[in-house]
């Protein structure tokens, strides 16, 4: 089992925890890891853009122009997707972009972008984290003491004190364990998690 140092928010090494090598030291598989943040981004999209095909733009219901004699194109409508106000060719309408994931593979992409992050050194243990009251500066302090800059931060439960002390921080988002995924575990240079979220994570997704 890989052993990672604990930190309190002073930035002072206070002891070492183990970590569960089933969802810390699981192998790479870019594949998998590709698809859950596919996924995760499709699910983002609204699919609310729509343009109007020829059929529903307004007008052009009568020929421009007669079929022969005049010199020009022949032409049936001044909505044709070629004329300037005209409709538009495959118009886009709204949809979902969302698609589904079998559960054991979104299961194995979080095991893997976790395990990406013990491999390369970017995982904080914090013994604790909880303020009592919200102060954005006590968490800029908690954050230069740790020497980080752009972190993911996940707690065992919403800290309400913490997450709104932290949320007008540029480059800080805080998430609990059961709103996990690889995109935002991947999107940010450090993840830092207390020792209870770690027991937390390594008890649901054993």
């Amino acid at each position: 089992m890989a052993k990672v140092p604990v930190y309190d928010i002073n930035g002072s090494k206070v002891e070492e925890m183990e970590l569960n090598d089933d969802i810390f030291g699981v192998p790479m598989n870019e594949s998998v890891l590709h698809s859950a943040i596919l996924q995760y981004l499709a699910n983002q999209r609204q699919g609310t853009q729509s343009a109007k095909t020829r059929a529903e733009v307004r007008g052009g219901g009568r020929k421009p122009w007669r079929q022969k004699g005049t010199g020009r194109a022949r032409q049936g409508s001044i909505r044709s997707p070629q004329w300037k106000g005209g409709g538009v060719v495959f118009a886009p309408k709204p949809r979902s972009y969302s698609f589904k994931l079998n559960r054991k593979v979104k299961r194995l992409a979080l095991k893997c972008a976790l395990s990406s992050r013990v491999e390369n050194e970017k995982i904080i243990v914090l013994n604790e984290l909880n303020f009592n009251e919200v102060k954005t500066k006590q968490m800029v302090k908690v954050m230069e003491n740790l020497k980080l800059n752009k972190a993911l931060i996940v707690l065992d439960n919403s800290e309400k004190n913490v997450v709104l002390s932290a949320r007008n921080i540029p480059n800080v988002e805080t998430a609990c364990v059961n709103t996990l995924n690889p995109y935002d575990i991947l999107k940010y240079d450090t993840f830092v998690v207390t020792k209870k979220a770690v027991s937390l994570i390594q008890e649901v997704y054993a």
